[in-house]
């Protein structure tokens, strides 16, 4: 019998990309606990966070929106409850380079008995980012937050060319790449393992001197 998995899921690459690599390893990913910060959060994705359920959906899991305030640590406790609530034998974690957020999700695994499944962790950005791409992943860029990335940025979709350039912004701003540092945040619309490809309408665009985001909502 298939180990299950339960996937923290923001809507985000990694995340979604984490999620992905699961299902194709033969795991049982039935579910995903999708939080809805109601601030900024050292934790979880913010933008766009409910819109997670249409991307849970099109992956073939059941969503689970969770609430959290968002207040560093006490976020955890909502973590724990979350993964509580769920039959699982280990949780999916998009982290790829963050302490933060990949020490805190293991603490509380083990706390539960539960195994963490974590693909992405450690590996090379760059390569990490190819694969996605190769594999068929449609990532839209739905903030940024950091020198080199302007408001163009906002709705574009990272492909090759939009890789390319990211490495080249690394190299003179020293951004990480795949945006672990909070310097972009993403959003999939499409992927191998979507049942199909998401619609998407722009409904809100912020920009504030150096940095903004975008409100997205699904079909």
């Amino acid at each position: 019998m298939a180990m299950k998995l339960v996937s923290l899921l923001s809507g985000g690459k990694d995340s979604t990309y984490s999620t992905y690599l699961a299902q194709r390893e033969g795991y049982e990913v039935r579910d995903a606990i999708i939080f809805v910060p109601e601030t900024d959060s050292y934790m979880f994705h913010r933008p766009n966070a409910s819109q997670a359920v249409k991307i849970a959906e099109a992956m073939g899991l059941k969503p689970i929106l969770w609430k959290t305030k968002g207040i560093k640590e006490m976020e955890l406790e909502d973590l724990k409850k979350a993964l509580e609530s769920v039959d699982a034998d280990g949780v999916i974690a998009g982290a790829i380079a963050s302490k933060y957020q990949f020490e805190r999700v293991k603490r509380i695994c083990d706390s539960l008995g539960l195994e963490t499944y974590t693909p992405l962790w450690g590996r090379n950005q760059v390569e990490i980012m190819r694969e996605m791409i190769s594999e068929g992943f449609k990532i839209m860029v739905v903030s940024v937050s950091a020198y080199g990335l302007g408001e163009e940025w906002l709705g574009r979709i990272i492909d090759e060319n939009a890789l390319n350039e990211l490495i080249e912004i690394e190299g003179k701003y020293r951004i990480n790449v795949s945006g672990e540092g909070g310097e972009y945040e993403t959003m999939v619309i499409d992927g191998p393992n979507f049942s199909r490809p998401l619609r998407y309408e722009i409904v809100k665009k912020v920009w504030k001197r150096d940095y903004g985001w975008i409100e997205v909502n699904l079909h």
